[in-house]
């Protein structure tokens, strides 16, 4: 099962720093745009519209949070967490698209005779209000995404700090420019234009990587196929797969136990799988642990075998020579090396005595024998009374 936050509680923290982020965003574009125009600072405008284009990514991942939070559904069996790495996408290509405006405007006014801007002081004053407002949006955005554990939040978090590191640049070209080179406030704006496209090219990159299935990285695969074998009972621990869905990693393992467990047992280890896997990773919801009774890495021996149906109906026409049969309780099957091999439990009170155990025994050994795919066969018989279906 999932582990961390439940759905509701999560798109609430999610909700608020959001609504936070939106709310500042929306008071610095309006600063910097109308300061940029009136302080005649194009790098500041580029900053301001790199700010709208936050408040654009807080709607989207309010949106997106809202909808990837709602439980599973019959069509939905896993959830709806790749929402959030649409959302992502999406804002990746947002930014893009903004650093490809202020690149061509930019660039338009250094190549053209009179273009360029002289920006005055109010510009260093307003691009300084930015850094600390898009600081402190930073540290408490990626605070809150690390607590959730959304990837989308902490994209929404360096889109915060890439506007710390514009508008530094902003503050840079615009003292060049009123310290006499007049084409730094352009330049400046170019330069705040990469770092935007760099980074909506970096959340592309990263939400297509999870769109593929893309897996953790060697060394953590390693270090939880580790966890794994270092467990008790453990044979082996191979073809282990991961893959993320929103803020959450999905993982399948296959593990190899001792072949004659019993499926409660087999059931108890893949608990500790689980548990020694969470152990390491803590973003793992959830884990699908295949029991393997035998190594199948390079073939499966006993695939080929048929099922219990099928081999109990040959066992009972084999039996039917052996009066003794009827009290056989139980038939343990264990597929293994190729072979089908039987436990079979019965009543001691059906023969009598032990002389009698080790004639019936031998008599359903070699009868089972007969069957085609049939292996090692054992008998076992309990101590007690006949119970009311073994007959008289």
């Amino acid at each position: 099962m999932p582990t961390g936050l439940p759905s509701e509680t999560r798109y609430r923290a999610m909700r608020r720093v959001t609504v936070t982020g939106a709310v500042t965003n929306v008071f610095l574009a309006a600063a910097q745009v109308v300061g940029g125009l009136l302080a005649h600072s194009q790098a500041l405008v580029a900053d301001g519209m790199h700010t709208l284009s936050d408040l654009v990514s807080d709607i989207m991942v309010l949106f997106a949070a809202r909808k990837a939070n709602e439980a599973a559904d019959a069509r939905h069996p896993y959830g709806h967490g790749r929402i959030e790495t649409l959302a992502t996408v999406a804002v990746g290509l947002i930014l893009a698209g903004v650093a490809m405006g202020i690149i061509l405007d930019a660039g338009r006014r250094l190549l053209s005779d009179g273009g360029l801007l002289s920006p005055t002081p109010l510009a260093m004053a307003l691009a300084a209000l930015a850094v600390v407002a898009k600081e402190g949006l930073y540290h408490y955005t990626m605070h809150v995404a690390r607590r959730v554990r959304s990837n989308l939040l902490k994209a929404n978090a360096w889109h915060h700090r890439s506007d710390v590191v514009s508008s530094l640049v902003v503050l840079a070209g615009v003292g060049a420019t009123l310290l006499g080179v007049p084409s730094m406030d352009a330049v400046a704006a170019i330069l705040v234009a990469l770092l935007i496209g760099r980074m909506g090219a970096q959340l592309i990159w990263n939400s297509a990587q999870e769109l593929i299935d893309t897996g953790v990285e060697p060394e953590e695969q390693r270090r939880m196929l580790r966890a794994v074998g270092a467990l008790r009972d453990i044979r082996g621990v191979h073809a282990l797969r991961t893959r993320r869905m929103g803020g959450t990693l999905l993982a399948d393992v296959h593990v190899q136990v001792p072949p004659r467990i019993s499926v409660s047992e087999g059931h108890r280890l893949s608990e500790a799988v689980c548990r020694a896997l969470r152990g390491v990773h803590e973003e793992l919801g959830d884990i699908l642990v295949h029991i393997d009774p035998e190594d199948d890495q390079l073939r499966a021996p006993s695939s080929h075998l048929p099922g219990r149906a099928q081999i109990l109906d040959r066992l009972q026409r084999a039996w039917a020579g052996v009066p003794g049969a009827r009290y056989v309780e139980d038939v343990v099957l264990h597929y293994l090396d190729g072979r089908i091999h039987l436990e079979l439990r019965l009543p001691l009170a059906a023969v009598g005595d032990a002389a009698g155990a080790r004639a019936l025994a031998r008599q359903l050994i070699a009868a089972s024998r007969e069957v085609e795919d049939i292996g090692q066969v054992q008998v076992f018989f309990r101590c007690g009374d006949l119970s009311p279906q073994d007959g008289a």
